[in-house]
């Protein structure tokens, strides 16, 4: 195992240190290690996103689909509502 060499102190809301507990209980492993874990994975994910020019053309292919039959500022402005 690493030997660990940073320590940080996070400020965390209940809802995400009970599930913080959850999981380190579920996993069997130090909350820590949940952290570590996590961390491993967004990191993973981040870099298969695509990037920024792949982004554009797949919207630009959605727009073709769609044929304008979707005003694109409305359809922003509804998912933009739908995530509050």
């Amino acid at each position: 195992m690493k030997t660990m060499t940073h320590r940080t102190t996070f400020a965390l809301d209940g809802t995400t240190a009970s599930r913080l507990r959850r999981l380190a209980a579920i996993w069997q492993v130090s909350q820590a290690e949940v952290v570590r874990r996590s961390v491993h994975l967004a990191d993973q994910g981040e870099q298969s996103a695509p990037d920024i020019e792949e982004r554009i053309d797949a919207g630009r292919r959605l727009r073709q689909s769609l044929g304008g039959r979707v005003n694109p500022d409305d359809w922003i402005q509804q998912a933009r509502d739908s995530r509050r």
